[in-house]
């Protein structure tokens, strides 16, 4: 099964050993820009006053996300610094999408990114982004096929117009139908 979650409601969940140990908290995800994939976290110390540790958490290190915590089999899985969360920070297409424009390749603009909906498993990827329309609703929507991805704009083939879900238990069924006319419509072509 398919689980999805919000980019926001993993920042701030708590990184912890198999073995119980406390090594901080998710600050930031980072996402490799070629794939939508995450690449890493950041992370932060526990507690009200706790700061930035300059430490990464690469994806592969990663044993589990669940909806409590990140687990990881232990503090060797932490990066010694945060390199690799600056690792190609200067590659086109990167950079935050957070009240960023989503049109279709046709110029329709469908509304500005509030979140991003990962799509959690071995690989997690971004499937898909929480906009505020126009009329001022929040709308889950997802993505597919060719997705272009600058400081910007997000760009989206022009079908992702039908495709959008009021919240996270429907929102697998708008990204397989968005899927399957994607699909279709390169079958026409």
């Amino acid at each position: 099964m398919t689980a999805y979650m919000r980019a926001s409601e993993i920042a701030k969940k708590p990184v912890v050993t198999l073995a119980g140990d406390d090594l901080g908290q998710v600050k930031d995800l980072v996402f490799d820009a070629s794939t939508g994939s995450i690449r890493c976290f950041t992370l932060a110390g526990r507690g009200l006053l706790a700061g930035p540790l300059h430490r990464a958490l690469l994806w592969r290190n990663v044993h589990a996300l669940g909806p409590h915590a990140v687990m990881v089999r232990d503090e060797s899985a932490l990066e010694k610094d945060d390199r690799a969360a600056r690792f190609g920070a200067t590659e086109p297409g990167g950079g935050n999408v957070l009240g960023v424009a989503i049109t279709t390749r046709s110029g329709e603009r469908l509304g500005t990114v509030t979140d991003a909906v990962v799509e959690t498993g071995r690989t997690p990827v971004v499937a898909g982004y929480e906009i505020e329309t126009d009329e001022h609703r929040r709308v889950l929507l997802p993505v597919a096929g060719p997705v272009t991805v600058s400081g910007e704009r997000v760009l989206v083939p022009d079908a992702t117009a039908q495709y959008r879900a009021g919240d996270l238990s429907g929102f697998g069924t708008a990204a397989e139908s968005l899927r399957v006319r994607l699909q279709q419509d390169s079958h026409e072509e």
